[in-house]
């Protein structure tokens, strides 16, 4: 079983079926969306193929051409949607899965609607549906708007405004260029950021920075973020907005005031709106009854495998939570469960 159907689950499903599992009988992809598309259908109308510069082809079928201009809310997920129609690939939704367990030699899956078993795994769920916000004293007292990347839906909404952007990530990056179009805007965050200007980022510096991520997430500690690892790059579009002193960046506040926020100094700042650049977590609660995760609060993994359970796999996690990881990842996966399930066929 299949859990999520964005770029890692379509890439395992695909892999599957190929290697011989039968469609529905033996392989089905539970995923919570209405519709294909993955995460990208929620992301916001402004983001735009030229700012994602393209994603990763789905294995069988190149990525049509793109105009710079397309959204990538509707674009990518109509490159799902046809993918999914063109292999029929067995893709049930809405289908929200609450847990999985193990039952003897099998995991029972429980769902929205109906309950599975199955013999593995393969989870890829992402981290759309777990945007991180961090607590500061006085959080709950502010009287402006607080709202999280996931909930971004352009610049418009913050016409006059003075916004806050907290976090030192590349979506803080782009929407402090988008906002400051049509409202001030400060940047905040815990660490002064650290900008990529030598090498650009290609397949040698891609290759460090998955080396990177495996080596925490075989030790079992949560895997870090990419920008963490490759520093921060301002594209042509922000050029603008570096001009402008956009990304003068401020260290984190110690609190927030019911009218914006204090810094341990005593200095004070107004703000209209918090927006939250703060990142994602592993959508992985629907595992906790299998516990896998380290003291650490990472789950050991030996390639896709968890080391606690072969027979569950985790793709879009650690190393493979990028679009071409992720195609990497869903053969891995599907390879090594034929070879547990299948093995005279392997």
């Amino acid at each position: 079983m299949v859990i999520g159907a964005g770029q890692a689950g379509l890439s395992a499903a695909y892999h599957l079926v190929r290697l011989g599992f039968t469609p529905y009988d033996e392989v089905v992809v539970l995923d919570r969306n209405p519709a294909p598309g993955g995460a990208w259908q929620h992301r916001w109308d402004s983001l735009t193929m030229r700012d994602v510069h393209g994603i990763a082809n789905l294995p069988g079928v190149p990525v049509p051409p793109s105009a710079d201009g397309d959204r990538a809310n509707a674009f990518v997920p109509a490159y799902f949607a046809d993918y999914e129609q063109r292999f029929s690939l067995p893709v049930l939704r809405p289908v929200v899965v609450s847990s999985v367990r193990r039952v003897g030699s099998l995991f029972e899956v429980s769902t929205s609607g109906e309950t599975y078993l199955t013999e593995a795994i393969v989870n890829a769920t992402g981290t759309w549906n777990r945007p991180f916000i961090p607590w500061y004293p006085g959080i709950e007292t502010f009287r402006g708007r607080q709202l999280h990347t996931a909930d971004y839906r352009g610049a418009s909404e913050f016409d006059g405004q003075h916004v806050l952007v907290v976090g030192g990530g590349a979506s803080a990056v782009q929407l402090l260029a988008e906002i400051s179009e049509v409202a001030t805007t400060t940047w905040v965050t815990r660490r002064p950021p650290e900008w990529r200007t030598g090498e650009e980022f290609g397949p040698e510096l891609g290759r460090r920075v998955v080396a990177k991520v495996e080596e925490r997430v075989r030790a079992g500690l949560p895997p870090r973020s990419v920008v963490s690892v490759t520093g921060l790059h301002l594209r042509e579009q922000e050029q603008a907005a570096l001009q402008r002193g956009v990304y003068e960046r401020q260290p984190i506040f110690s609190r927030i005031t019911p009218d914006g926020v204090e810094w341990p100094d005593g200095r004070t700042l107004h703000v209209d709106t918090i927006l939250w650049a703060t990142g994602f977590r592993a959508d992985l609660a629907h595992l906790a009854p299998l516990h896998l995760r380290e003291p650490s609060g990472g789950i050991r993994m030996n390639g896709t495998q968890t080391a606690l359970d072969p027979y569950v796999h985790l793709i879009g996690y650690g190393p493979s939570a990028s679009t071409i990881g992720a195609n990497r990842a869903g053969f891995t996966a599907a390879r090594s469960l034929r070879n547990l399930l299948q093995p005279l066929a392997a």
